[in-house]
């Protein structure tokens, strides 16, 4: 039986098939933060979009409980246990679906199932972030040494620039990474990483963008063909805050223009990571928790 796999986060769905090969079938972005209060729950305009959303999966790809596998991570975390009791009671009822919200710990398990790599020897920071929170592992060669999480995500700079989405952005790269330095001026790593790997769609985005990507040999593992030194991850943050407007980012995207939304904002947070772990050089990579479920399973 073909398996169906769905990373539910706070902004992004993310919809996988698998057939002995995992493959993105679509995605679909909510702003489940917008309104969202964790006695109430999730906006209705909200709910209601989701529910809709659920419902036209099932129809389109005959979505059952016995094939539909779901991992709900990010801001549906911190409802208070009756509310997310009653989204899985919803899920139940209304589409036969299980509502799984795993823990940052399991979350954490999975992506370092989906980074598990022979790393050539060198010390990487593995950098997985969402709309609400951001994990860290640490691997030395094909070891996971450490594990971080953070309660920092792209909607907290989106909540706190208001002009980052304006056509050309009517906020500074310089100004979100002071706001992004003093949310971590707690947070201890370690300055001698040999190159970090950002991933959730990243390597994707960067190609889409033109970012200026050289082939990566660093190490080989068949996956992540590409990398960039930090000097022009920068320039190409520049270039989607400064040259790139929102409809040239939303252009590029067409299955899901609102994703482009988080682009500016989500280059922010790794930047200040890049910066505190001394990176080099820096991976993009577009896998995800599901690759960890899937090489779990194995």
């Amino acid at each position: 039986m073909i398996q169906y796999y769905i990373d539910l986060g706070s902004s992004t769905i993310k919809v996988y098939k698998d057939d002995s090969t995992l493959t993105l079938l679509e995605e679909h972005s909510i702003y489940f933060k917008n309104d969202f209060d964790a006695e109430k729950g999730i906006s209705e305009a909200n709910m209601e979009e989701l529910l809709k959303y659920f419902t036209d999966l099932k129809e389109r790809y005959g979505l059952m409980y016995e094939n539909t596998n779901i991992y709900v991570t990010g801001i549906f975390r911190n409802l208070v246990k009756e509310k997310k009791i009653e989204m899985l009671k919803i899920f139940n009822d209304k589409l036969d679906l299980h509502f799984n919200i795993i823990s940052h710990g399991i979350e954490n398990y999975y992506l370092s199932k989906a980074m598990q790599n022979d790393y050539n020897g060198k010390k990487v920071l593995i950098i997985n972030m969402g709309g609400k929170t951001t994990e860290l592992v640490t691997f030395v060669g094909d070891k996971v040494v450490g594990t971080q999480n953070l309660t920092i995500g792209v909607a907290d700079l989106l909540n706190e620039f208001a002009k980052i989405n304006e056509p050309s952005s009517g906020h500074l790269v310089e100004e979100t990474e002071r706001f992004t330095e003093d949310k971590l001026k707690d947070l201890v790593i370690d300055d001698d990483y040999d190159a970090a790997i950002f991933t959730g769609g990243e390597e994707r985005f960067e190609l889409l963008t033109g970012f200026n990507l050289v082939e990566n040999t660093l190490f080989d593992d068949g996956i992540h063909k590409y990398m960039l030194s930090l000097e022009d991850y920068i320039k190409g943050t520049e270039k989607v805050f400064y040259d790139m407007t929102l409809e040239d980012l939303y252009k590029l995207m067409p299955g899901n223009p609102k994703w482009m939304d988080g682009a500016r904002a989500g280059a922010i947070i790794p930047l200040v990571l890049f910066k505190k772990a001394n990176v080099k050089w820096i991976i993009p990579s577009d896998l995800n928790l599901i690759n960890g479920v899937i090489n779990d399973l194995k």
